[in-house]
């Protein structure tokens, strides 16, 4: 039964005509799949997928000092972003664990973070209680909506409906233009390791950019795509997913993502933790793992080395873009997270056997104008 406290994005009377399946995911009831999982997987690699991702926290600070004040607060750079650039980042606890992961953007006279839903309170919380004079903080989820285009043909949908040249923005900037005649803020950004944007715009603006682009992509192969996709997708690119290969126990060093750790920065939250646990070096770490069999290995399943407890499944799925091998992400003790580590994952009453292989599983070609920065 989905409860009714669960909130509708924008978009939401969209999905239904479109015959999604629904669920409820991080407080509202979002598409999980419309045509089936694979297909919509497809579509993203081939050609180019619609996401609705209005679920997402949208927090805006603007006032005096708000770029000194991320910086401490982030474990990566914020202070060296330029004008309209984009950068992946962690909340981190004094413990060095992630609180949250986000998108940090540079827009004129403000810096819009765009965090998990799951944890859109807590980063909200967390800011609000360490937000100094001079700071303004505000929430704009749900008044702006959040439509991601992503895949190859992002480009060949979007830019006959803006009014610059949006395939000359570079990967992980940002630019505002009028989108159909609707202001909206773009930005060169993904959750899916395809070339593609996000599009912020007013709720009221939403349901109509989405069904004309939604039209223009018929003849483009363009599939509106669910959460489920999404997550395959993400995992084939080897991204992580907060609660899973993040936590308030997982640090980003331990999720390999060593280079959003800056610990040359002066301060910030996390920093003494952070450094203590990358001069020692023993820590748990994330490992791709690509499993020899059908069978696969799914989130919480125990994983064994040399006849040893070795840790256990964070994510896992078949590949589409692997052929439909399993492939798993799974966080291990470091001793076995050297690549080529044989293991073996305990699904049901047997054990499988995989191999430790790098990260990400899936790489797509890039090119110049979408290198990151």
């Amino acid at each position: 039964m989905i409860a009714a406290t669960h909130g509708r994005t924008p978009l939401h009377g969209a999905h239904v005509k479109l015959g999604a399946k629904i669920s409820p995911f991080g407080g509202f009831l979002m598409p999980i799949q419309y045509t089936g999982i694979i297909d919509e997987h497809n579509a993203v690699r081939t050609a180019a997928g619609m996401f609705d991702l209005s679920h997402m926290g949208q927090l805006v600070a603007t006032g005096t000092g708000v770029e000194a004040w991320l910086d401490g607060l982030t474990s990566n750079a914020v202070a060296s972003m330029r004008p309209n650039q984009a950068r992946y980042n962690i909340f981190t606890a004094e413990s060095g664990g992630a609180l949250d992961d986000a998108i940090i953007y540079r827009l004129p006279q403000r810096w819009l973070i765009v965090v998990n839903a799951s944890n859109t309170q807590k980063i909200w919380d967390w800011l609000s209680a360490r937000a100094h004079f001079g700071i303004t903080l505000t929430k704009r989820t749900p008044q702006y909506a959040l439509i991601a285009i992503q895949g190859p043909r992002s480009v060949e949908l979007l830019a006959p409906f803006v009014d610059a040249d949006v395939g000359a923005l570079r990967y992980y900037y940002a630019m505002e233009a009028d989108v159909a005649g609707v202001p909206a803020e773009i930005a060169r950004t993904g959750y899916t390791g395809e070339d593609g944007f996000e599009l912020f715009v007013e709720e009221r603006f939403a349901l109509g950019l989405w069904d004309r682009f939604l039209s223009a992509g018929v003849g483009l192969g363009v599939r509106p795509v669910g959460l489920g996709a999404r997550d395959v997708l993400r995992l084939e690119a080897g991204m992580p997913l907060y609660g899973h290969e993040l936590t308030e126990q997982i640090t980003p060093l331990m999720a390999g993502l060593d280079w959003v750790v800056k610990l040359d920065k002066p301060s910030f939250v996390g920093k003494d933790a952070l450094a203590l646990q990358k001069a020692a070096g023993d820590y748990d770490r994330i490992v791709g793992v690509i499993m020899a069999g059908r069978a696969p290995a799914r989130a919480g399943y125990s994983v064994y080395a040399d006849g040893v407890l070795a840790g256990e499944v964070r994510s896992g799925s078949p590949a589409p873009a692997l052929g439909g091998k399993n492939i798993a992400t799974a966080l291990v003790g470091e001793r076995f997270a050297a690549v080529g580590t044989k293991v073996e994952v305990q699904i049901r009453d047997q054990r499988h056997g995989g191999t430790v292989v790098p990260l990400p599983f899936y790489r797509r070609e890039k090119a110049a104008n979408v290198r990151r920065t």
